[in-house]
Order: C-alpha cells, then structure tokens, then sequence
C-alpha cells in the first residue's frame, strides 16, 4: 500500500517535471557536471506512466484467493 502510494507520487512527479526530477537525481549520483541527452528525460516520463499505471492498478494479481476457501 505504502509503496504504490510511493510509486504514484514518483510517477506523477517524473511525468510532470521531468526534468527537475531527473537532474536532482543526476546531481546526488554524480560530482561532475554530466549532460544528459534529450532522451532521458522522455525515457523519465516513460517511467513516470508505468509508475502511475502499476499504482493506480491496485491489488488485481491475477488469482483467485477468494475461491480457495
């Protein structure tokens, strides 16, 4: 529960501001200043909609623990 609410919030904000997101990120990972190319900030926004789509999903895993009993 927690972590989707995690994943949502992360997805929302790679989605809205990738950039910021991205190259906030970049800075605690590296010391130098790396250029990143354009790519990557779609690639985030990419991320950012599988986050929100695996958040908003819930807990649908397919199988049927309701008729086990």
């Amino acid at each position: 529960m927690v972590l989707r609410a995690i994943a949502l919030v992360l997805g929302i904000v790679e989605l809205i501001a990738p950039r910021r997101l991205v190259d906030f990120w970049m800075g605690l990972a590296t010391t130098d200043d790396a250029e990143l190319r354009p790519w990557v900030y779609t690639a985030a926004r990419v991320e950012g909609v599988f986050l929100v789509l695996w958040a908003l999903k819930g807990g649908c895993s397919g199988g049927d623990d309701d008729a086990s009993s």
